[in-house]
């Protein structure tokens, strides 16, 4: 699957959309989504509804092509036979930046169970975007679509202007599931995990926990199989023998 590293001078981005042929026509696609416009009027705001589309209701993801912030061609159709995350995102979107953490933890966990990851970078600078994607060390490609032109080919699931928004697609490179607004730590995995189990790539239930990683090893908590050195403790007790 394509990677980007964060570093090099992007090249002018290339797009090639197709619409989707017919309009997606599922239960919970509008209903219940509150919209709210931004005051630059360069987003709409989402309310954090996610919803997930059953299997016989998915319809096929765009063919969406596009050039990442590196410099790389990437099309959708290269992810095909695991899952695809594709999260929308600019870097003066302060939703975006409080969701970061949440995609990173997800997209470490999960990289062994067939979920990739690709952003979205539209309605910004390539220089603050780059600037963005360093800072964050966020560690999976974002495609650069100022003029958001990926986010219009998906219309027919998220609102073209919502940012953030995020589109599970499955390995079959249909539509499975989409949060409008900002994502949490639950809500994606929950999204992921039918997904992950209905595709037989692997028990979700058995991934690394990050957040367990990280209290361990401020706790002090020794990985399985690491002891004490022997000498630490001849040496406490000589002391206090001496």
């Amino acid at each position: 699957m394509p990677s980007a590293r964060v570093g090099a001078r992007p090249r002018a981005p290339r797009f090639a959309a197709s619409a989707v042929a017919t309009a997606l026509v599922l239960s919970g696609c509008a209903g219940g989504t509150e919209i709210q416009s931004n005051e630059d009027q360069r987003f709409v705001s989402g309310d954090g509804s996610a919803t997930a589309f059953d299997t016989a209701e998915r319809l096929a993801a765009p063919d969406v092509t596009g050039t990442t912030l590196d410099g790389d061609e990437v099309a959708l159709s290269d992810y095909e036979g695991g899952v695809l995350v594709l999260n929308v995102w600019a870097s003066w979107c302060g939703p975006c930046r409080a969701e970061q953490p949440v995609l990173d933890e997800v997209h470490t966990e999960y990289a062994d169970l067939g979920v990739d990851f690709l952003g979205v970078n539209m309605k910004d600078d390539d220089t603050a975007a780059s600037a963005y994607v360093a800072a964050q060390e966020i560690p999976y490609p974002s495609v650069y679509d100022q003029p958001g032109e990926i986010p219009q080919a998906f219309r027919d699931t998220v609102p073209p202007r919502a940012i953030p928004s995020t589109v599970v697609i499955d390995p079959d490179g249909r539509i499975a599931a989409r949060v409008i607004g900002p994502t949490t730590y639950g809500q994606l995995t929950d999204l992921l995990d039918p997904i992950v189990v209905e595709f037989g790539l692997g028990d979700p239930e058995q991934r690394p926990r990050v957040a367990e990683q990280e209290e361990a090893r401020e706790s002090g908590e020794a990985s399985p199989g690491e002891t004490e050195p022997a000498g630490d403790a001849d040496g406490a007790a000589d002391e206090g023998t001496g």
